[in-house]
């Protein structure tokens, strides 16, 4: 079915697929804003927070932020799997960092500091470590993690991490026992979605990318897409995706305010 509305419309991909290069990415006010939190820990140290509601497009933030990193200056350790045990985090990362995992954890904290102290000091390197869908990181792991960044008697920064997450995540550390990290925040920023005309901008600006007319959405169409995604990139993605797909079957070149509402009927979105 794809395949008919890239031929209709004259794409030569998807623009609203999942797992664009990030050089196609739209310059949001969101994808700035994480942007420069993310570069500002990455020089300086210290923990950030970056949270969102679902779909908001956090993870693809980060990704086209570390896709510009210079691999010689930089050393970025990604983990996403969080539901895991104290131990296990620690495994995690010590495998992130190239380091072999020991088998008692303050062996593990001992060589990730030391890994990161000869990144730093030897190398000449920043080290960011950014840990996806934190919300459900257990509360252990949080503790430790202030120790984790803690060097020379917690004198230096040498460590980045960023902790991403839905918005839950903030409330729940505005809670009592994670008073000492959340007060070790040195950047936090909450992704606001998409406005109406973010939201038609993008729209737009993708279908451009992809050789299509840019009006093929009228403001009508754009302006309901939006309102059932409610900001959300993800949701107005697959609403845009199966819009194109009706609109593509009904043989219509432009596709109007009644295709994308049912577009996001099929959806169950509305």
């Amino acid at each position: 079915m794809a395949e008919d509305f890239l031929r209709f419309y004259n794409m030569s991909r998807n623009p609203f697929a999942k797992g664009l290069p990030t050089d196609m990415a739209h310059p949001t006010e969101d994808l700035r804003q994480v942007h420069a939190r993310l570069s500002h820990l990455a020089r300086t140290g210290g923990i950030g927070l970056i949270t969102a509601d679902p779909g908001a497009g956090k993870t693809f933030a980060v990704r086209t932020w570390a896709d510009g990193l210079n691999p010689n200056t930089n050393r970025l350790v990604y983990l996403c799997l969080s539901t895991v045990t104290n131990m296990e985090f620690y495994r995690e990362l010590c495998q992130g960092l190239g380091v072999e995992p020991g088998f008692k954890k303050s062996d593990m904290f001992r060589d990730v500091q030391a890994c990161v102290r000869s990144l730093v000091e030897e190398r000449r390197q920043r080290v960011t470590l950014v840990i996806d869908e934190a919300h459900y990181l257990q509360s252990s792991v949080l503790r430790d993690l202030q120790m984790i960044a803690n060097f020379d008697m917690d004198s230096r920064d040498m460590l980045a991490i960023v902790l991403v997450g839905h918005s839950v995540l903030a409330q729940y550390l505005s809670r009592q026992p994670h008073e000492a990290l959340r007060q070790r925040l040195v950047a936090s920023y909450r992704m606001r979605g998409l406005s109406g005309a973010e939201a038609a901008e993008y729209a737009r600006s993708m279908l451009l990318r992809v050789g299509a007319d840019p009006e093929i959405f009228d403001d009508a169409a754009l302006a309901g897409a939006h309102g059932c995604s409610g900001g959300s990139v993800r949701r107005l993605n697959s609403v845009l995706t199966n819009a194109l797909t009706i609109g593509a079957q009904q043989r219509a070149r432009a596709i109007d305010a009644e295709m994308v509402r049912c577009a996001a009927d099929e959806l169950a979105l509305l």
